[in-house]
């Protein structure tokens, strides 16, 4: 994470969501598989309207600075990287949204159809970009299920 006060407000903007919580934190060197042991970071929680299952952690450091960060304009999803998915009441809005705030479109909002786990078939508006760090997100719509 670049910045955090970046991102929070990028998901904020974009997605709706609110801050859990914000706050200076001391790394202890034993259960983030990442940094060393008393560096200085800043995590913000964001949480959606589903606060079990909708939150993401914002993590930045602070102290030392790192710069082995994705690059900012990603083409193309790296082999193992997550995928995001996400869903909109406005895919629409949702992009245009992101759009104004700098996100690389990689697919407009467009109509498709999905045949559901269950059987029925699904007619979705999706989208799909990157946030300002890289992470890329599909963004669906539900528009109608049709039983089989």
């Amino acid at each position: 994470m670049r910045d955090a006060e970046e991102a929070a407000a990028w998901y904020e903007a974009v997605f709706g969501m609110t801050r859990w919580m914000d706050t200076p934190f001391t790394l202890s060197g034993t259960q983030l598989a990442a940094g060393q042991k008393g560096d200085k970071t800043r995590l913000v929680i964001m949480k959606c309207r589903h606060e079990t299952i909708g939150m993401i952690g914002l993590l930045q450091w602070l102290a030392p600075e790192r710069s082995d960060a994705p690059p900012q304009r990603p083409r193309e999803i790296a082999f193992g990287a997550p995928i995001f998915v996400v869903a909109a009441d406005d895919a629409h809005a949702t992009a245009e949204r992101a759009r104004r705030l700098g996100s690389t479109i990689h697919c407009e909002p467009r109509q498709w159809t999905v045949t559901g786990a269950d059987g029925a078939e699904r007619d979705m508006i999706g989208c799909s970009f990157w946030d300002p760090d890289g992470y890329f997100f599909e963004v669906n719509q539900l528009v109608r299920i049709r039983e089989r």
